[in-house]
């Protein structure tokens, strides 16, 4: 297994993890600003668990893939405006 793959997944695990604890939701809770933004969180933490569990089983790829779709709720959330997250830094492609 190409040792690129692994360094990869790794660093897509921590960059998921990292903006999951710098995301928030942008909405009052109750409202359907907060609902959208809990989903988003919501699936991304999901697909950091999968990306965990693939990872566990010597899956790597799985991994990686679910990394980063993770990565994806976060940044859409972000740019949509349901999730109010860090402007500067690596994090997030707002700015």
């Amino acid at each position: 297994m190409p040792a690129d793959l692994l360094e990869k997944t790794d660093r897509y695990e921590r960059l998921l993890a990292e903006a999951l604890d710098a995301a928030e939701p942008a909405g009052d809770e109750g409202t359907p600003l907060a609902e959208a933004a809990d989903e988003c969180l919501e699936m991304a933490e999901s697909y950091l668990d999968d990306g965990r569990h693939f990872r566990g089983n010597d899956d790597p790829v799985n991994a990686l893939a679910s990394f980063s779709y993770g990565h994806g709720w976060l940044d859409a959330g972000a740019r949509i405006g349901v999730l109010s997250v860090p402007r500067d830094g690596h994090l997030f492609t707002v700015d």
